[in-house]
């Protein structure tokens, strides 16, 4: 079994160690764009063309589904995309939480990139999945560019400034970028009130990583020998391992441990 995932940057680890936890068997190719990033300021015309590019490079290895684990590329690109690979190769988006979020029935706030937030695709989703319950859009300025570089005061500085926009009421948190995943107990711990309820957080990757697996056919089976490989490549090109910065958090430290494909 082979699964591509593609991210301009590292916001595609969470999805990535969600599948390595699932299948341990599977070989993992990540395609990521360092020549293009970030994608958040690009037009959705050139995210398109990234995207399909990346996507290109890492279907040539022969993989059973493509990932994108990115909620921008996914808003941008997925229709160009399942276009061009779709049906030989299934491709699967990654889509905020706020339908499980909304669920819950109390006030959650929804965590995403000054771009998405208030954009019609987020506000659509709202509409359908969240009527009559409670959401907040917060913006999320530097926090994905702090993730990527784990520049660790940034964080902070951007968990802090997004957490002060968050209403005291507010019981859940959608993380609405992939790259927040990897601080989701940094942002746990700046939301969380004294004496409320334990926060509920949801992020996409577990969902993303079964879905990849229902795609094509594939069972769950995390007690598999963790025989997977992991292929990078770095816009096309075939790199010698995972960013410096992904080792600063637990999900590129599980991939560390994969055997390089050859």
């Amino acid at each position: 079994m082979k699964i591509a995932l593609l991210d301009s940057g590292i916001g595609l680890l969470a999805a990535t160690a969600a599948v390595r936890r699932l299948r341990p068997d599977a070989d993992l190719v990540l395609s990521l764009d360092p020549d293009g990033m970030p994608w958040g300021p690009r037009t959705p015309d050139d995210i398109i063309g990234r995207a399909l590019s990346l996507a290109e490079a890492a279907a040539a290895h022969g993989p059973e589904a493509l990932i994108i684990g990115c909620n921008t590329a996914t808003v941008h690109a997925l229709t160009a995309l399942r276009t061009r690979l779709e049906p030989g190769l299934p491709v699967i988006g990654t889509v905020p939480a706020i339908k499980p979020a909304a669920a819950g029935g109390g006030p959650f706030a929804i965590w995403a990139t000054p771009a998405t937030t208030g954009s019609p695709y987020q506000r659509g989703l709202i509409d359908e999945f969240a009527s009559g319950v409670p959401a907040t859009e917060v913006p999320c300025h530097g926090l994905a560019e702090a993730v990527e570089h784990a520049d660790e005061a940034a964080i902070d500085a951007a968990v802090a400034a997004a957490a002060a926009l968050t209403p005291e009421d507010v019981t859940t948190v959608v993380l609405g970028c992939t790259h927040y995943e990897l601080v989701a107990e940094r942002i746990r711990a700046a939301v969380q009130r004294p004496g409320r309820p334990p926060l509920v957080l949801h992020g996409s990757a577990g969902a993303v990583a079964a879905q990849a697996l229902r795609r094509i056919g594939a069972r769950p089976a995390p007690e598999a020998a963790a025989t997977g490989t992991l292929m990078v490549l770095l816009s096309g090109r075939e790199g010698s391992g995972l960013p410096v910065p992904a080792l600063a958090y637990e999900e590129g430290r599980l991939l560390r441990t994969a055997t390089p494909a050859r």
